[in-house]
């Protein structure tokens, strides 16, 4: 028997690099599996297809993080199709690059909208849904504790406030047995940044291992705090960096 026998599980953004592994990760330990995508429908069909060969259960929705409708939407549809819903991973991102006076408004409405906004929403549709023992847990960064060069302060905010409405979540839903924690990535080898791309000696060397990590080290750190182990743990973050912040 998987651990997570029988719960249902919804992974927004995953269709490829970290979500993808966490989708992969909890089906592999019992979780009935939904993910959300937002422009890549043939990859979220390859990740229920994986799932499904490996004997899981999965489905996938479109849902844009910048659209709180569509998220939600999700979310219910999410329930009314699997019978419910019991962990929640909020993973859909973006990463905004520049020097502070180069972002527009636009810019930061937008990240602010994926790492912020449609966590509250996905949240407040979520807890409609889980009873006692749901988990929510949200992908943060490294970069909330130490913030190494320049060009990621609207990154790093947004991932700050984050860290905030997670511990204030905490705090709401404890008494109704639900937790809320933070999972923070350090450098992860993705398509969105890449262990042998520009760049990457630099981040590598940041790090207390000296390499980056695998998507499948983030999805492991997500099933802790799905599964049994993770009860007791709530309204924190656990840094999954190769010692960055060490």
């Amino acid at each position: 028997m998987g651990s997570l026998d029988g719960k249902v599980a919804l992974v927004t953004g995953g269709s490829r690099g970290i979500g993808a592994a966490i989708a992969a990760r909890l089906a592999a330990d019992g979780a009935t599996v939904a993910l959300t995508y937002s422009s890549s429908p043939d990859r979220a069909k390859e990740v229920v297809r994986g799932i499904e060969e490996a004997g899981g259960k999965a489905a996938a929705y479109a849902a844009d993080a910048t659209d709180a409708q569509a998220v939600t939407a999700a979310v219910d549809q999410t329930a009314a199709d699997l019978g419910g819903l019991d962990i929640l991973v909020n993973n859909a991102g973006i990463f905004p690059y520049g020097m502070i006076d180069e972002f527009s408004l636009a810019d930061y409405e937008n990240t602010m909208a994926v790492h912020v906004r449609a966590v509250f929403v996905a949240v407040q549709a979520a807890v409609r849904h889980m009873g006692e023992g749901g988990r929510i847990i949200s992908i943060g960064s490294s970069l909330v504790d130490r913030v190494p060069g320049p060009g990621i302060s609207l990154y790093s905010m947004s991932k700050s406030a984050l860290v905030g409405l997670t511990k204030g979540i905490s705090r709401d839903l404890g008494p109704r047995g639900i937790t809320a924690n933070v999972v923070h990535p350090g450098s992860t080898d993705t398509e969105m940044n890449p262990a042998d791309g520009e760049g990457s000696d630099d981040e590598r060397a940041l790090t207390a291992l000296g390499r980056y990590g695998s998507t499948t080290d983030i999805a492991a750190a997500v099933a802790y705090l799905a599964g049994p182990g993770g009860a007791y743990v709530t309204g924190t973050g656990i840094t999954v960096d190769g010692g960055v912040n060490a």
